[in-house]
């Protein structure tokens, strides 16, 4: 199931603000207010919504749309569809014709998610002036576990994502963000429409 696109995009900003260290610079102080900003927008309460293009080494590359507000999330591709309401998260395998419901908090919706661990105690931040935005870079602390390497650009005027790329042991992803807005999501968006996949069969994992 490769499904680890959302978690692509979604890990990098995923980030609980955290009190700042003695030992940071101005530099990365700004990097983490910058980083900070852009994950409001992503994640507040408004919501948000994109569009993603993913390449991974050149071995896998897909691309679709991303929904979030809160907790809830939804994310869809040719192949996949998925629904994350809170409580539930649907995935909809359109090769397979398969309809698989977790709970929503369960790891096993997506085994890849352990490849992308990312806590943000664990890196250190920097930001620089880049053709397009401002590049921030975020570099794992020795002795940490996690993604080794993370780039985001950002628009200077507005903050939004523009691309992201990501080092994981020794490859890298590469995410390129389009069409990005934020607020006026409505909640109707992540609500499973289950009507549509009545000829699916339906694969119940919840519990497990």
């Amino acid at each position: 199931m490769k499904t680890y696109t959302h978690w692509l995009f979604a890990i990098i900003l995923l980030a609980i603000p955290c009190f700042l260290s003695a030992q940071e610079t101005p530099n990365s102080r700004q990097a983490r207010q910058m980083f900070d900003r852009t994950y409001n927008m992503v994640f507040g309460a408004q919501g948000c919504s994109l569009n993603y293009d993913v390449n991974l080494v050149g071995v896998y590359k897909a691309r679709g749309s991303i929904c979030y507000k809160g907790k809830k999330s939804k994310f869809v591709e040719s192949r996949y569809v998925a629904w994350n309401d809170g409580v539930t998260h649907t995935l909809v395998d359109n090769r397979k014709k398969t309809v698989s419901i977790f709970d929503a908090t369960s790891d096993k919706k997506d085994k890849y998610s352990s490849n992308f661990k990312f806590s943000p105690d664990d890196y250190t931040y920097s930001v620089e002036n880049a053709e397009g935005g401002y590049l921030l870079t975020l570099k794992l602390k020795p002795g940490r576990k996690g993604m080794k390497i993370v780039k985001a650009l950002i628009d200077k005027q507005t903050r939004v994502p523009i691309n992201l790329r990501i080092k994981v042991a020794l490859f890298w992803a590469h995410i390129n963000i389009t069409n990005f807005k934020s607020g006026n999501i409505s909640d109707a968006i992540f609500k499973f429409p289950a009507k549509q996949y009545t000829s699916y069969k339906v694969i119940d994992k919840r519990g497990e």
